[in-house]
């Protein structure tokens, strides 16, 4: 049984993915010896599982939806830069949010129960809406680094507002390929994973002999 690295998270549309990139490009100039996220890997992430075995996926996704139905749509911004744990030794550095982090905050506590009784552990540290734009690995003095997030720190990112009610009037089926994209890797498994992954709205399909499950969006 395949087992695949598995995180929940949002996605960042494409303006906002844009200018992310560009602050990473920013901070590079420090000369900061630091392992960047990758760009189609910046994310907001919501809760990390681990290694799940690949059965086990259709379970989380059905958690996952039906949480995120219980509620409402909202804005979320990107905005400010920082770094954990301090300027002075910087190992994290980060976007945060804005408007919209008490929502995700909130869906992050009501994923938490369900996910328990799948089998996964609860997370020890406080959570924190944010995306990580890269780790530092040098030991050498940051002070080019902290005087350049110091300099960047009303950084504006931008919105996003994404109606999940929309989504399902038009295509149902985005839903759960949109949620099996971001659980599998950012590579050519991921790519090969995701060929795989039939998704139907409605009854017919031209895979009756695989016995494919149903999946009924919760409204």
């Amino acid at each position: 049984m395949s087992r695949i690295r598995t995180f929940i998270a949002v996605d960042l549309d494409k303006a906002v993915r844009k200018r992310t990139i560009a602050l990473q490009e920013t901070l590079m100039k420090t000369g900061t010896e630091v392992k960047w996220v990758e760009p189609d890997n910046l994310h907001v992430s919501l809760l990390f599982l681990g290694e799940v075995e690949d059965r086990e996926v259709v379970n989380v996704c059905r958690a996952v939806e039906d949480v995120a139905q219980k509620h409402p749509c909202f804005l979320m911004s990107v905005e400010t830069v920082g770094c954990f744990p301090n300027p002075r030794r910087p190992r994290v550095l980060w976007v945060g949010i804005g408007e919209g982090a008490q929502s995700l905050c909130a869906i992050h506590d009501a994923l938490e129960t369900p996910l328990l009784d799948l089998g996964y552990r609860r997370e020890e540290r406080k959570y924190s809406p944010h995306i990580t734009l890269g780790r530092v690995k040098s030991d050498r003095p940051t002070e080019k680094l902290a005087s350049a997030l110091a300099q960047q720190a009303g950084w504006k990112g931008g919105e996003k507002f994404t109606s999940v009610e929309q989504v399902r009037a038009r295509h149902p089926e985005k839903l759960i390929t949109h949620a099996v994209r971001g659980m599998v890797p950012k590579n050519r498994l991921g790519r090969v994973l995701m060929t795989k992954l039939k998704v139907y709205k409605g009854e017919k399909h031209p895979h009756a002999a695989q016995q494919p499950a149903a999946l009924t969006p919760a409204k």
